[in-house]
Formats: structure tokens, C-alpha cells, sequence
């Protein structure tokens, strides 16, 4: 397992250091080792939870690196969906560097083989399956949040630099972050709602940690002001880029306090 931890890291550096170079000097070959690199490190990456599922009997959602690598796994898949569908050749710049972080984190943690009780597990597995699918398309909206406000930066300058060649025009970047919000916030509420099942069958009645769920409310009602501002009042532009960059901060130290 160890071997494939480190195949897959490496490939991913790869490609998060190829997709810098190719933001910087726009050479062709440079995004072309990217998307070999970050497809190659899918596939190791996808190995290694199949070896690790084999090893343990269960999906990666017992110890805490297992937590770190799967969302590193569905970010990147996320990723390769929005590159094949919007053909956005900088937006792994501001996404991978995300999922690197995440799985390097998860390489120096140790993991357990966990000994919970089936039916328990059902419940776990649906909560972490649907949150960690929803923060990875959040994830990605962070990303291109980020974008946005850079190239309506460039536009507003009165001399744009490169960056305005580069990035993909406003409306587009608005399209991706509505529909990934689109579907990031009904998972996480399924999530949500499904770690509350979980914690009623594990402990046989209802039962809620104040200091790790306070945080989670949070970042709910942060993305669900947004999803039904969209709706009701229209929001999109450079509030709704904010929104899901500020909102992905908290989901980081939600998540960090959540999970310890």
C-alpha cells in the first residue's frame, strides 16, 4: 500500500507542477504531461482504496487518513469531469494543488482497521460517501471562485495582464460554481442528515457533539444561503464567487475539528 501511496503522490506533484508551468509559459507538452500525470495518479490512486478495502473489509471511511484520501480521490475525479466537460486547461492550477495536499496529509497518518458493527457501518459509509462527493464538488467551486475574482480583476485593471488571455470569461466561470453548488449542497444535506442516522444506531439514541457539529451547521448554512440566494434573489457574479471561497475556509476547519 505504502508503494502505491507514494506512485500516486508522486504523479500527483507531477501534475500539480506541470499545470503551474503551464499557467506560466502556455507551452502545450506541459499540459499534456499534466493530464497524463493526474490520469495515471487517478488510476494508482483508485488502486490504492481497492487494496485498502481489501486489506480492512470496509470502504475508506474508518481511520482518519482514509478520510483525507478519499477526498482527495473524488476531488480529482470531480476535476477530470469539469476538464472533459468545460475544457478549462488552467483549472487544475487552483484544484489539484487541493487534492495533493490532502493525500500527502493522509500519507503520514496511520490508519486502523475498524471493528464497528455492520449495520452501522451502512450508515457510515452513506454519510461519508455523500459529504465527501459534496465538499469535493465545493471544492472545486473554491477553485473557480478563486478564478473569478481574479479575472474580474483583470478586467476591471485599466492594462490586464496575462491572466485575462488565459482564464476562461466570467460567465462560464459563474455557470461552473452554480452548478457544482447545484449539487454539493444536496449532498452534503443528504450527508448530513445520514450522519445523524448513523449517530442514533451507533449510540441507540440521539446524540450530537456541540464542539463537531457546530462548525458543519455552519458550513450548511453557509452553501444553502447561497443555493436558495441563487434562487430566490439571484445571486451570481462576484458575491456568489466570494461565497463559495470564504465557505470552503470554514468546510476546511469544520472538517478539521469534525474529524478529531
Amino acid at each position: 500500500m505504502k508503494i502505491l501511496f507514494g506512485i500516486t503522490l508522486f504523479f500527483y506533484f507531477l501534475s500539480m507542477v506541470k499545470y503551474f508551468s503551464y499557467l506560466a509559459v502556455r507551452r502545450r507538452m506541459l499540459f499534456i504531461i499534466a493530464t497524463v500525470s493526474i490520469t495515471a495518479g487517478f488510476i494508482f490512486h483508485t488502486a490504492l482504496l481497492v487494496t485498502r478495502a481489501m486489506e480492512t473489509g470496509h470502504g475508506p471511511y474508518a481511520a482518519t487518513f482514509e478520510y483525507y484520501s478519499f477526498f482527495s480521490w473524488v476531488l480529482v475525479l470531480v476535476y477530470l469531469i469539469a476538464e472533459i466537460r468545460y475544457k478549462i486547461k488552467d483549472l487544475g492550477s487552483f484544484v489539484i494543488p487541493i487534492a495533493f495536499i490532502s493525500l500527502a496529509y493522509a500519507f503520514f497518518l496511520s490508519g486502523y482497521t475498524s471493528d464497528i458493527a455492520p449495520v452501522v457501518q451502512f450508515w457510515l459509509t452513506i454519510h461519508r460517501t455523500l459529504s465527501f462527493i459534496g465538499y469535493a464538488a465545493l471544492a472545486l467551486t473554491f477553485g473557480v471562485g478563486i478564478m473569478y475574482i481574479i479575472q474580474e480583476g483583470q478586467l476591471k485593471s485599466r492594462h490586464p495582464g496575462t491572466f485575462y488571455h488565459r482564464l476562461p470569461s466570467l460567465e462560464i466561470l459563474d455557470d461552473i460554481n452554480r452548478k457544482a453548488v447545484d449539487i454539493g449542497f444536496p449532498l452534503i444535506t443528504l450527508g448530513f442528515i445520514s450522519g445523524i442516522i448513523w449517530a442514533r444506531q451507533r449510540d441507540g439514541y440521539f446524540s450530537l457533539d456541540f464542539k463537531r457539529t457546530i462548525l458543519m451547521v455552519i458550513t450548511w448554512s453557509t452553501y444553502g444561503t447561497l443555493f436558495f440566494g441563487r434562487i430566490i434573489a439571484g445571486w451570481r457574479g462576484r458575491k456568489a464567487a466570494r461565497f463559495v471561497v470564504y465557505g470552503f475556509m470554514v468546510v476546511i476547519i469544520a472538517y478539521m475539528v469534525h474529524i478529531y
